[in-house]
């Protein structure tokens, strides 16, 4: 098995305990409400949320993804889960593995560090472009956040 590993981050004017809240611990109320053109819900399967619970996040589209949370470190602002099971998985991947960690920014928003960890099958190829592409879609996720807490203050 071959592993890609891209990292990427971008900044965020949402502090970092908020945002650590809305992407980890409040997913399934928020993330729908924020993003309602994309997303349709979110909702855990199994588990009671930490470390070991399985989230599906169902698109309006009817695609589905499956995410298994691996770690989630409230002090530091750190989160990571792997995606399981999805019904648009890129061809040739076996499981993906994203690592999220929050940091402060002097004007109290965020640097988002994202690691994302592609393990490809055996004799698959894949193309780095996508896996950007993915990140970018990360990154627009987390501009609109950004946009409703900026819109909603006091959210």
């Amino acid at each position: 098995m071959g592993l890609i590993t891209f990292e990427n981050e971008f900044s965020v004017a949402v502090p970092p305990a908020k945002l650590f809240k809305v992407y980890c611990l409040e997913t399934d109320t928020l993330i729908p409400k924020i993003l309602p053109q994309s997303i349709k819900s979110s909702e855990i399967i199994e588990g009671n949320g930490g470390p070991g619970t399985i989230r599906k996040v169902t698109f309006v589209e009817g695609n589905y993804v499956k995410q298994k949370i691996e770690t989630i470190d409230e002090d530091n602002f750190a989160y990571s889960f792997s995606l399981i099971e999805s019904n648009v998985w890129m061809e040739g991947v076996e499981k993906v593995i994203f690592e999220h960690t929050f940091v402060p920014t002097p004007e109290g928003g965020s640097i988002c560090k994202r690691t994302s960890k592609y393990y490809i099958k055996d004799g698959a190829e894949i193309k780095e472009d996508q896996i950007k592409k993915d990140g970018k879609k990360t990154e627009g996720l987390f501009k609109a956040v950004e946009a409703y807490f900026l819109a909603n203050p006091d959210a």
